[in-house]
């Protein structure tokens, strides 16, 4: 470790640390929810969400009250929706257990859903001064380049060994200040791509710098298999302006979230297609016009049709277009829907 390491560190965070609404608190609750909403999802992406999230869940006791339904279409379009679930499962065990209480230690933190060694070390850092290191993707780009580290990204040696680096460091100084101060230096200096070797203050002692090797550092993983899927929504409307949605339940992208009727296809359809497909279960089906988009997720890319037909009939349980905002649904469908209102 290079000699002062955290003193340089920590003096560069007090010049440049970030104006960052949740840094002006030492909330847990509100820490908590920075964390979970940061976690794959960029700074200037996740801070409307977490400002709309505190505005409607000030404390943990209201979102323990909240539906899942309202949470989720407060974090509708924010992506990787299993951590909005585990959330709202953590929110009513707090309630419960710690009486609306936020715990702060480590040790109650870890045993929380949706909880892991990050979050836990980053507000038990924060909130009650635990000398726990933070080891998110930010720092590990960091250290890997300091210290040449040639493990993969991700692997549980590569975390290891930043935090046997880090832990004496991190006794010197406050630990909250520490960790925030390593994640902001990992994202504004040793960013991914554009990365400022010549602001860096660590560049004489940088393994990467010295051997022109930051590009290469850290190691990802191999090329992952990109699959293609194809998505035919049917909007069907009755005739009194009413549409079908359901909550998908499957293992799978968008749990929880509400769709139209779905058909999942090897390749494009045509029109008989749908039309096919549909009278079988309605008459009178009269074809209006196709929306189409693609969209790209982590490891799929979706290529989307919206068939809009209608229908000389009427829903028993039918939702009328205007009302289709008051559902979270993922992203793509909520763009076309205002297109058919």
């Amino acid at each position: 470790m290079e000699n002062n390491f955290a003193k340089k560190l920590i003096e560069w965070y007090k010049i440049n640390l970030r104006d960052l609404p949740w840094r002006k608190t030492n909330d847990p609750y509100k820490i908590w929810v920075s964390e979970i909403i940061l976690q794959q999802t960029r700074i200037d992406q996740g801070t409307p969400y977490y400002l709309s999230f505190i505005n409607k869940f000030p404390n943990v006791k209201k979102l323990s009250e909240s539906t899942l339904d309202e949470l989720m279409k407060v974090c509708q379009g924010i992506g990787y929706y299993n951590r909005i679930v585990n959330m709202h499962k953590c929110a009513k065990i707090v309630v419960i257990e710690y009486n609306s209480n936020f715990p702060t230690k480590y040790s109650e933190l870890i045993k929380l859903p949706g909880i892991g060694d990050y979050t836990a070390s980053a507000i038990s850092s924060i909130c009650s001064g635990e000398s726990k290191m933070v080891v998110d993707g930010n720092v590990i780009r960091l250290f890997s380049r300091l210290y040449n580290l040639n493990y993969q990204q991700h692997s549980s040696i590569m975390k290891k060994t930043i935090k046997k680096i880090g832990e004496k460091e991190i006794l010197k100084f406050n630990s909250g200040d520490f960790n925030q101060a390593l994640m902001d230096y990992g994202s504004m200096i040793c960013s991914p791509k554009k990365y400022k070797c010549d602001k860096c203050i660590f560049s004489k002692s940088c393994e990467a710098f010295k051997f022109d090797i930051v590009d290469e550092l850290p190691v990802k993983k191999k090329n992952i298999t990109i699959s293609q899927r194809f998505f035919n929504y049917f909007v069907v409307i009755d005739k009194s302006l009413k549409v079908k949605i359901h909550k998908r339940k499957e293992k799978d992208i968008w749990n929880n979230l509400y769709e139209f009727e779905l058909l999942e296809t090897n390749n494009k359809i045509s029109v008989k297609d749908a039309e096919t497909y549909l009278e079988e279960k309605h008459q009178r089906l009269s074809f209006k016009k196709k929306h189409q988009l693609s969209h790209k997720l982590t490891h799929q890319v979706l290529s989307i049709d919206f068939w809009i037909f209608e229908v000389d009939e009427v829903f028993k349980y039918g939702i009328d277009l205007p009302s289709l905002n008051n559902y979270p649904f993922p992203k793509p469908i909520f763009t076309i829907i205002s297109k058919i209102q």
